[in-house]
């Protein structure tokens, strides 16, 4: 391993991480004005609909399915699935997602850059992001020949290792990824990048998503009147306590 290796792989990951956190949670304390997707639906939405509905199906599956694939330890799983037929579950069950989410990210990229009135009110983080997206998921299908490659699900299970090693301040990281193709290097350098740059765009709304989640399980809500006997034909000048 070299020293860009142990860095990219070792030290980049708590450096995204970190900014990820912090620079969300600044964000919202100081910015809350700017804590919105800024939709252009208005200026045209036919497209923005397809596209916007392929990219969230595709990359919603892909998060969780990472999210859950990458961090549950092999133990929990290996008496119902073995690694070989885990990684070709993924292999199908991603490349699927995957490729809705790049015909979705294309469209809005599409609609983003040759669109006049579009172009003319989109930020500069706006467009890098989208190219950012479409390059991450580009570089996820092109991982897909190489995992057939190893189809026992080794190369799986060293990611994996891994993704858990960073996640539980293990040393040793990086040596897991030394036989790791340089697509999968690219693919996973990209992804921590976006995690770097996550709390200076539009992606903040993703934690606004996730929070209203919670409205699924908040009990309901009990308005009493502040005095007993208060009824709605009381004077207002009574009500007010005047």
């Amino acid at each position: 391993m070299t020293s860009l290796d142990n860095f990219l792989f070792g030290i980049y990951p708590y450096i995204c991480l970190s900014v990820f956190l912090l620079g969300s949670l600044l964000r919202f304390e100081r910015d809350q004005y700017t804590w919105k997707s800024d939709s252009s639906q208005l200026l045209r939405k036919g497209q923005l609909r397809l596209g916007s509905n392929l990219f969230h199906a595709g990359v919603l599956f892909l998060f969780f399915g990472h999210t859950f694939g990458m961090l549950t330890p092999h133990f929990l799983y290996e008496h119902f699935i073995s690694a070989g037929n885990k990684q070709l579950m993924a292999m199908l069950s991603g490349g699927l997602f995957g490729v809705l989410g790049f015909i979705g990210v294309t469209l809005l990229l599409h609609r983003r850059l040759f669109d006049e009135r579009i172009r003319a009110n989109s930020k500069a983080s706006d467009i890098v992001l989208l190219v950012l997206l479409w390059l991450q998921l580009a570089l996820g299908l092109a991982t897909i020949p190489s995992s057939a490659q190893h189809l026992d699900g080794s190369m799986m299970m060293r990611l994996a290792g891994w993704a858990q090693h960073i996640m539980t301040f293990q040393a040793g990281a990086p040596e897991l990824l030394a036989e790791a193709g340089l697509v999968f290097k690219m693919h996973m350098f990209l992804g921590m990048s976006i995690f770097l740059i996550f709390p200076f765009t539009r992606l903040v709304h993703v934690w606004s998503g996730f929070g209203t989640a919670a409205y699924l399980i908040r009990p309901y809500q009990l308005v009493r009147s502040r005095r007993v006997g208060m009824t709605a034909s009381t004077p207002l000048s009574q009500r007010r306590g005047n």
